[in-house]
């Protein structure tokens, strides 16, 4: 995976928000990760993943055979690889870790190494989609290189995506309560102790403690893999994006309004799940022979490493045929672009006409 488009000025680099972002801090909070290769087997091991790819490719051989393909932030080497044994004629892998060294090598062993200088290039494909699609701000160096080096008949591999967002019933939230509690009564009979064995009242520090272990605790949103039976509610596409066509601009902010009518008889509404999916269908001037399509949708038996987001509310009786009226804000943090902040708010119509809420809470995905 590469590193997202950014404006430097020095020590700080400017992102997609015009936000002053220290650049050490930026770069290491990436590179610690992907440049290891114990995070390049958890998705290597991902099947979902891998068998979407390998069959977006090895099923559509003809738009690789023969033609240039820019593989963005190429890890361990795997898409480029496939490229090229499907037939790609030029494969230019970029990677910004160390783990570029690995990939060359793996590239060497699998005796498909060339050194290609690239101006222009038939297909894009990049793995670039972070936890509910847009964490990471990956996709902003996909479409700088798609600016610069696609051509206009080029094809992107993804070439659409999708947001979704759907109401649902967890324990999650009891557990989460259950452990702020407990955190929060462990602190204070840790200012006890203070004060009794050494003389400091640090109880000033309380109301900060209690701010930090919500967001912790409560306002974090949480990754799970969910059984399709905790969808409560009909999900809703809150963002559909065009690969080819979509710019840097458009994806910086996700607002979405709709309403889910809830499916199940008297359950708990605990929140909500968000989730996406992607396609590989070529272009319009040069559709895919085969469809593809990757999604981290709740599953019975075949969850990614995706899984899903779930933003967790206090707890709601719903019934079948209560409608929620659901407003949704996704932005980047302004400390770190690579993560995010959500704004959620709904307010509910029950079946007899009662309405309940509104109801807000602000999130973060980290």
């Amino acid at each position: 995976m590469g590193s997202s488009a950014n404006v430097d000025a020095g020590d700080r680099t400017t992102n997609c928000d015009g936000v002053s972002v220290d650049k050490g801090v930026d770069f290491a909070n990436y590179f610690c990760t992907y440049g290891f290769l114990y995070h390049q087997k958890k998705m290597l091991c991902d099947r979902v993943r891998m068998d979407a790819y390998f069959n977006a490719i090895f099923d559509n051989k003809e738009h690789f055979h023969g033609k240039t393909v820019l593989d963005v932030g190429t890890g361990s080497g795997i898409l480029a690889i496939w490229s090229a044994q499907a037939g790609a004629k030029k494969v230019y892998a970029v990677e910004a870790t160390k783990m570029s060294e690995h990939a060359r090598e793996l590239v060497k062993a699998n005796n498909l190494q060339d050194v290609v200088e690239v101006i222009e290039v038939d297909v894009i494909i990049s793995e670039w989609m972070g936890y509910f699609l847009l964490r990471e701000s990956m996709f902003d160096s996909v479409i700088c290189a798609r600016d610069r080096w696609l051509k206009p008949t080029g094809v992107m591999y993804p070439s659409h995506a999708r947001m979704w967002v759907a109401p649902i019933r967890s324990g999650l939230g009891d557990k989460n309560m259950s452990d702020y509690e407990s955190t929060m009564n462990d602190w204070h009979g840790f200012l006890d102790e203070t004060k009794t064995y050494y003389g400091v009242d640090m109880s000033v520090l309380t109301k900060p403690f209690c701010e930090e272990q919500r967001k912790y605790y409560l306002q974090t949103s949480l990754w799970n893999n969910l059984h399709p039976h905790q969808i409560i509610g009909t999900p809703a596409t809150i963002k559909e994006i065009d690969c080819l066509t979509v710019s840097i601009n458009e994806i910086l902010n996700v607002t979405a309004n709709f309403s889910s009518w809830i499916t199940v008889e008297k359950t708990r509404l605990c929140g909500f799940a968000g989730w996406f999916d992607v396609h590989f269908r070529g272009s319009r001037e040069n559709p895919a022979r085969h469809e593809i399509e990757l999604t981290t949708a709740p599953s019975i038996d075949n969850g990614t490493h995706w899984g899903q987001q779930v933003f967790l509310l206090h707890p709601l009786r719903v019934s079948e045929g209560d409608n929620m009226i659901v407003s949704f804000s996704m932005n980047r943090s302004k400390e770190n672009h690579r993560l995010m902040e959500v704004e959620l708010g709904c307010e509910m119509k029950q079946s007899s006409g009662k309405m309940v809420g509104p109801i807000t809470k602000k999130f973060y995905i980290e």
